[in-house]
């Protein structure tokens, strides 16, 4: 191999021109983030102003809310237009968005890594159902966040009397890639990565597009140092590489063999062991609201009429689900998935959202996804900002400010049933639970519960042409999405329907005729 492929990251931050449009990959707290590339880009700009206006796609959240990720872009001038899958890591680039100082554009995380894969295999775009009704349907907005962004992502397409959407394909000029190690020749190892994300997809679409890859490693190794099953993207895709020996797992970790899935043996089993006692502790050190809609979600999870169902955590409210799964040796019941390609294992939360502890399998996302479109998941879990009288649901823009569907779309959309978990209401809500029943001491100024939905993210009329078994449960009450609209069939012990329920929303659901009080269990503290 040529010597040239090494250079350092200021080398490979002059590859990138003025108007190019570069590919980026990543999860919230740096999981397979180019962190020296990003930062290597950043100093540049900031010495000498270039490059400028360029175009940034990326599928998910990538940053840290201060100055890591995303935020090294948010500069005026550096980037014209971004196509972000998820935008919360970077206020900054909500900023640079909310203030019309750039074009802003969503699109749902898996089509950004599919299309990416059909930009690499020279197709016409990615023709999918996924997006139908959504914000990402060109009738609902077009995945247009903001005045700025005038074009059009997607159009809806006619086959065999079927509607889709083709998510238009373009040029990716740069990808600036994160893996584990490299060869002497140029191949490239994903080892001791927690995740495999949408790297191939990502080189691809550049390879093939005429552009660079560009490639963040840890480790440079001898000729002949890697198995050919180990290698994730041939030298052929290649163009330059930087090494950096501070590459971290994550901003925090520096390295865990548990994240990346090399523990096998004695040392997994002990491993698991600590997480299976860890995750029981969180579960019964504070009892809330949380646990009490986790509680009533997991009866759901063992309903779906599989053995052993096919499930996603999304995040949010689902966090407590997931961590009540563990706490309870139930995982052995199930097959646990997320959009970051993983299987198996304990699941971290909050900034670590995408990373999991001994994971029994780590796909590429666009394979993830695939999986997902296809039908295979038998139940989800996930969150809500809002949703209003037909069952649309909101996560992606709230108070006017871009947040991005990140997987959402793609897994609610796909899943045979979603089950949204979250709070009635927000702000100001004070609740007191644990004897047995919920009661309201304080109503919550946001009503999140509303007759239409800022932006659809999940579209209930598109859940009623698929059939999909659709609820909403919260604290207070438990809803279900029928062909009439929505119907309240439960509520929580020691709330009062009209002043804690039909008061704090804005429209009138139905009411179930058999409306049922939720067991008194799910409000207790107790031992899971």
């Amino acid at each position: 191999m040529s010597e040239s492929k090494f250079m350092t990251a200021a080398e490979a931050a002059h590859l990138i021109k003025d108007g190019d449009t570069v590919g980026l990959m990543g999860g919230g707290g740096g999981l397979m983030e180019a962190t020296c590339l990003f930062e290597a880009v950043q100093a540049r700009f900031l010495a000498t102003q270039t490059p400028r206006n360029l175009t940034m796609i990326h599928a998910l959240g990538i940053g840290d809310k201060k100055t890591k990720g995303m935020n090294c872009f948010a500069h005026e001038g550096l980037v014209r237009k971004v196509i972000g899958g998820h935008w919360v890591w970077s206020p900054a680039m909500q900023r640079l968005a909310e203030e019309e100082k750039i074009e802003a554009y969503i699109l749902p995380g898996g089509v950004s890594s599919q299309l990416l894969r059909e930009i690499g295999a020279g197709r016409p775009g990615l023709f999918t159902h996924v997006g139908l009704g959504t914000v990402c349907d060109p009738r609902q907005g077009g995945g247009r966040m903001n005045a700025s962004a005038k074009d059009d992502l997607a159009e809806v397409v006619r086959i065999d009397g079927r509607e889709y959407l083709r998510y238009k394909p373009f040029a990716v000029h740069v990808a600036l890639v994160r893996a584990s190690a490299a060869d002497e020749d140029g191949n490239i190892s994903f080892e001791h990565e927690a995740a495999n994300l949408d790297a191939q997809s990502l080189a691809l679409a550049a390879r093939n597009s005429g552009g660079k890859v560009i490639v963040q490693v840890r480790e440079r190794l001898p000729h002949g140092s890697l198995k050919a099953r180990e290698v994730r993207i041939p030298s052929a895709w290649v163009d330059a590489i930087v090494v950096d020996p501070a590459q971290q797992a994550s901003y925090d970790i520096p390295f865990d063999p548990a994240l990346s899935g090399e523990l096998t043996g004695a040392e997994r089993y002990q491993s698991e062991s600590v997480d299976h006692a860890t995750e029981k502790a969180a579960v019964n050190e504070v009892f809330s609201e949380r646990q009490a809609v986790a509680r009533r979600a997991c009866v759901e999870l063992f309903n779906t009429g599989k053995p052993r169902p096919v499930v996603n955590y999304g995040v949010g409210v689902p966090d407590a689900v997931a961590k009540l799964i563990a706490a309870r040796g139930d995982q052995h019941r199930l097959y646990q998935t997320i959009e970051h390609g993983t299987y198996g294992g304990t699941l971290l939360d909050g900034v670590l959202f995408g990373y999991a502890r001994n994971a029994s399998a780590m796909l590429d996302a666009a394979t993830q996804f695939d999986f997902y479109a296809g039908g295979g998941l038998d139940i989800a879990f996930l969150g809500f900002g809002e949703f209003d009288e037909q069952g649309n649901v909101n996560v992606s823009r709230l108070g006017g400010l871009t947040v991005g569907p990140g997987g959402f779309i793609d897994i609610a959309q796909n899943a045979k049933k979603v089950v949204f978990c979250g709070t009635l209401a927000a702000k100001g809500v004070k609740l007191q639970t644990g004897d047995g029943q919920m009661r309201v001491l304080q109503q919550g100024i946001v009503k999140k519960l509303v007759k239409k939905v800022e932006q659809i993210t999940y579209s209930g009329p598109q859940g009623l042409i698929r059939r999909q078994q659709v609820l909403y449960l919260t604290e207070r009450a438990s809803f279900r999405l029928t062909s009439g609209g929505i119907e309240l069939f439960e509520i929580a012990p020691g709330i009062d329907l009209q002043r804690d329920v039909l008061d704090q929303m804005k429209f009138a659901p139905l009411l179930a005729a058999d409306l049922k009080v939720m067991d008194r269990a799910y409000f207790q503290v107790r031992g899971d």
